[in-house]
């Protein structure tokens, strides 16, 4: 069993073992954050899904209105011409059979892989490099398509991926800790109606289990979905 340090075993006591309204989770999270650089805050959505079966899958994107917070780094497969385009847009590495190559040697220095539809078949052979990683291109993540130009845009600006993992619960980014409360409940509430808008049609009854949010090195603080779902922004 890992040994917990006393930083983070001093955090966790001052936490109390309830549910907590967005806001003052939020505002905990921000507080716990003492590592001695800034701290990404994730969101982990465990979800009443089970992905073995095809119509219980979540898979999409969702766009954080205030960023990620952090430089993403972005690959794309292509070819021709298209591989100049995609590095005029501003992706940092671009390529063709020399990418899928370099990438099969487990040379992954990208935090995103965007890839045209006709480079797929080739694209496909590092599906299991690639897939528990994360990084598999598809439809449904935006990452496959034409349209270079808007799609590194769109993920440099902060559109990241949905993806439940095998027991059902999606692990995603909402920010860094040195983001304001507001910043960051804007962020975590378009995460929330994206997985409530990307409902599997397979999903019967009750679709959320538990919702929590940690920065990271701190502990997680158990949020209450029901209020995130009903918050509401006044606009100043």
């Amino acid at each position: 069993m890992r040994k917990l340090s006393r930083r983070f075993s001093e955090l966790k006591e001052k936490l109390e073992k309830r549910i907590y309204d967005p806001v003052e989770a939020i505002e905990l999270l921000k507080k716990n954050a003492t590592a001695k650089f800034i701290e990404t805050a994730e969101a982990h959505c465990r979800l009443a899904i089970d992905p073995k079966y095809a119509d219980q899958q979540l898979r999409a994107t969702v766009v954080l209105p205030k960023g990620t917070g952090k430089t993403i780094r972005i690959a794309v497969i292509t070819r021709g011409e298209r591989i100049q385009e995609a590095l005029a847009a501003g992706a940092d590495k671009a390529g063709s059979e020399e990418l899928i190559e370099e990438i099969s040697k487990g040379i992954i220095d990208f935090d995103c892989l965007i890839a045209t539809p006709d480079v797929m078949p080739q694209v496909a052979k590092l599906g299991r490099l690639l897939g528990p990683r994360g990084l598999m291109p598809s439809p449904k993540g935006g990452t496959v398509t034409f349209d270079l130009s808007q799609a590194i845009n769109e993920f440099k600006a902060g559109k990241l991926e949905l993806r439940s993992d095998r027991s059902g619960i999606v692990h995603i980014l909402f920010g860094k800790t040195d983001f304001s409360t507001e910043s960051l409940l804007l962020n975590l509430k378009a995460v929330q109606d994206a997985i409530d808008k990307n409902r599997p049609t397979g999903v019967k009854g009750k679709y959320w289990k538990s919702l929590y949010i940690v920065s990271t090195m701190g502990p997680s603080i158990a949020i209450d979905y029901n209020l995130l779902k009903d918050f509401k922004f006044v606009e100043n």
